[in-house]
């Protein structure tokens, strides 16, 4: 069943609302938003163009353990600007293991240059526990006749 269900999937039950920062935002003010949103990443925009990614490993390694200042930082500085992405119609299989290769947890989904939603990894695992959960189910009710 995960081999053929598309991420829009995910993206119909959790929405496609994403959170970006422009590239010349403080990071200080990036996590900020990340804190204030529950998120771990966030796209980086300029305009209605996907430039990168910044993320609290991004933080972490690039800022904090360098010393440099949040504060003094911005975000172009220091985004992952390779971003490895997918689209709608590529399989919840396919997002796992480019997620996994590549060593993200946040997939930025985009129709042509559009971004049309994220993914994270959680997104996926729980989509996964569901679906199989519902496999079970209808094998267990398929034995007992129900």
């Amino acid at each position: 069943m995960i081999a053929t269900v598309t991420v829009s999937s995910i993206l119909s039950s959790k929405g496609s609302r994403i959170w970006s920062v422009e590239p010349e935002t403080t990071v200080f003010d990036a996590i900020k938003t990340m804190a204030d949103k529950n998120v771990g990443a966030l796209l980086v925009m300029e305009g209605e163009k996907l430039v990168g990614v910044i993320s609290e490993r991004d933080y972490t390694r690039k800022v904090a353990l360098k010393g440099r200042s949040s504060r003094d930082t911005t975000v172009r500085e220091i985004l992952s600007p390779n971003v490895v992405s997918a689209t709608p119609r590529h399989t919840i299989e396919v997002c796992m293991r480019l997620m996994t290769e590549n060593r993200v947890r946040h997939l930025p989904i985009v129709e042509g240059e559009t971004v049309v939603g994220v993914v994270s990894i959680g997104d996926l695992v729980n989509w996964t526990i569901s679906a199989q959960h519902a496999a079970i189910e209808q094998l267990e009710n398929y034995i007992t006749g129900l």
